[in-house]
């Protein structure tokens, strides 16, 4: 096999599918590229036997061929080599040599027939939407995901897609974020998508009106953006009735501007630590939201007037972290926050409607029973 490519062009597609690839994998090919010379293309594939990302493009084919090589160091032989048009060929040593004008690399191929073959998904078209509405779905509910794999259904986050409408929901036990868009899908599928599948896709989507494509059924998800193809396989499970959650009624609803709402939080959140984790005493009325906080680093006392409030008057416990996702990641100016009382789950809402949704738990003083 011998190739030559565009230095940048390969940089970044050796960079693309290396976000599938782990430096400890159980069986050593898998830290490496397959690639896969013919024609006037180069493919390569990136695999650690739940997600592979794969790509083709454009290169000089002087002899057909596949080989498998380290991810590490290709990547880093690439990246760092001059400009120009990188030449790799494979020698009768089993060695590939890597060049690109006077500079030149030897390092060993491992054999293309060890590495394990994608499996054939059999996904089946669910809808095609846009990069930036995809980009903004995830990132409005990816931080609420599960970390811990007590329940790995909540490792991943739900998509309830429907004819019309894509759903996604992420929880983590102490919080739940839901989206909802309008959209046009041709089936009627709810799957659970690794939150590690879904953050590689967020590094390869394209630019804001570029298509991303979805592909599903019930083990597979395969999304194609980019150039690139994602194939991940689904997790298995049951995931909360989410739904069932959400309090229907509410004492207290709070219009607050999340500007000044995060700062308020942040200067609190200054004597709080990951061994001091107090939680914010957070009073909501109508002249003031006040905002106190108490660890062995000290005390504070910060207020700002609410937008509007309507209700009763209620002191409640959070964690900093839980409210500071939910304002930093909702991308509006002003969120409604409806409160059934001071043990009740606490939902924020945009200030209309409810495509955006984020459900908190309070945090039980230690006073109290």
């Amino acid at each position: 096999m011998t190739f030559e490519c565009e230095k940048s062009l390969l940089a970044s597609a050796i960079e693309g599918v290396s976000r599938a690839i782990t430096n400890r994998a159980a069986i050593p090919v898998l830290e490496g590229i397959y690639l896969k010379a013919e024609g006037f293309q180069l493919t390569l594939t990136g695999y650690d036997m739940e997600m592979g990302i794969t790509t083709t493009i454009e290169c000089n084919v002087l002899i057909a061929g596949e080989t498998v090589l380290d991810a590490r160091l290709l990547g880093s032989m690439v990246s760092r080599m001059p400009g120009g048009d990188v030449r790799i060929e494979l020698t009768d040593e089993g060695q590939a040599k890597i060049s690109c004008g006077v500079a030149e690399f030897e390092i060993p191929a491992m054999m293309p027939s060890d590495y394990p073959a994608l499996p054939n998904p059999g996904a089946e078209n669910t809808m095609t939407i846009p990069c930036s509405m995809m980009r903004e779905m995830i990132e409005k509910t990816i931080y609420a995901v599960s970390t811990e794999d007590k329940k790995p259904a909540h490792t991943g986050e739900l998509f309830v897609i429907e004819p019309g409408s894509l759903t996604i929901v992420a929880l983590d036990g102490y919080r739940l974020a839901i989206i909802q868009r309008d959209v046009t899908c041709t089936r009627d599928i709810r799957i659970i998508i690794p939150a590690k599948t879904l953050q590689e896709l967020l590094k390869i989507l394209g630019g804001p009106d570029d298509p991303v494509k979805i592909d599903a059924n019930r083990r597979y998800v395969v999304f194609t953006t980019n150039g690139y193809t994602i194939m991940s396989r689904l997790i298995e499970g049951d995931f909360l009735n989410y739904e069932s959650v959400i309090p229907k009624e509410k004492h207290t609803t709070v219009v607050v501007d999340c500007r000044r709402f995060i700062d308020t939080i942040e200067r609190a959140s200054l004597i709080i630590t990951e061994r001091l984790k107090n939680p914010l005493r957070i009073t909501f009325s109508p002249e003031t939201v006040t905002v106190r906080c108490q660890t062995n680093l000290g005390k504070v006392v910060d207020e700002f007037p609410p937008e509007s409030f309507e209700g009763d008057v209620v002191e409640i416990g959070f964690n900093n972290r839980y409210m500071l996702d939910a304002l930093r990641n909702c991308r509006c100016e002003k969120m409604r926050i409806e409160i059934n009382g001071p043990l009740s789950p606490v939902l924020l809402l945009p200030v209309e409607g409810h495509d955006f949704t984020y459900l908190v738990l309070p945090v039980r003083f230690k006073n109290e029973g």
